[in-house]
Parts: C-alpha cells; sequence; structure tokens
C-alpha cells in the first residue's frame, strides 16, 4: 500500500534547532526507508524565506500499522519531537505510473 507522509515541524523558537540536530539522523533513516525500496519520493516543505517547516514523504509499506512500527516509531523526527504534526493518507497511484 502506498501512503503520503505529512510531517510539520513545530512552530516554536526551538523548532528549527531540534530539526537540524536530528537531520543526520533523519537522512540516514530516509537512506535506508530508499534502500528498502519503502520510500519512493521525499521533500522538505518550505516556508516562504525557503526555511525548512516539515516534510513529506510518499512511501509503501503492507500497512498503515506496518508504516508506523517499522518506521514512524524509530524516526529521529518523532524521536526527536521535530514533527509536532503528522498525517498519514494513504495514496491510489494510478497505473500510467506503476512499474
Amino acid at each position: 500500500m502506498q501512503f503520503i507522509v505529512t510531517g510539520l515541524d513545530g512552530k516554536d523558537d526551538k523548532a528549527l534547532d531540534r530539526r537540524m540536530a536530528a537531520r543526520e539522523g533523519h537522512l540516514a533513516m530516509a537512506k535506508k526507508m530508499a534502500q528498502s525500496g519503502n520510500w519512493l519520493f521525499a521533500a522538505a516543505m518550505l516556508d516562504d524565506d525557503k526555511k525548512m517547516v516539515g516534510s513529506m514523504i510518499v512511501c509503501e509499506f503492507d500497512s498503515k500499522e506496518a508504516l508506523q512500527k517499522e518506521w514512524l516509531d524509530n524516526e529521529p523526527y518523532v524521536t526527536g519531537n521535530v514533527w509536532e504534526d503528522v498525517t498519514i493518507t494513504e495514496a491510489a497511484v494510478p497505473p500510467l505510473f506503476l512499474k
């Protein structure tokens, strides 16, 4: 199953500091998830000043529960309190884009 995950950073004065402190671990997790085929596409979300304020990931897991257990429970942006709001939405991929 494919999902779109959005993680919105906190809006407090220390939010960007937490993001930067967890970034190396997040990028290591991203590499692992991409190599396993679980992450299909990801991007940082920017505000009008080009400051990172969140993330968007298109991913594939067997279920929402598997996504939570195999990734989000260990995601440095979750465990490091970077993402204040995480939304998981199931996605339908048009046949045109399937391999």
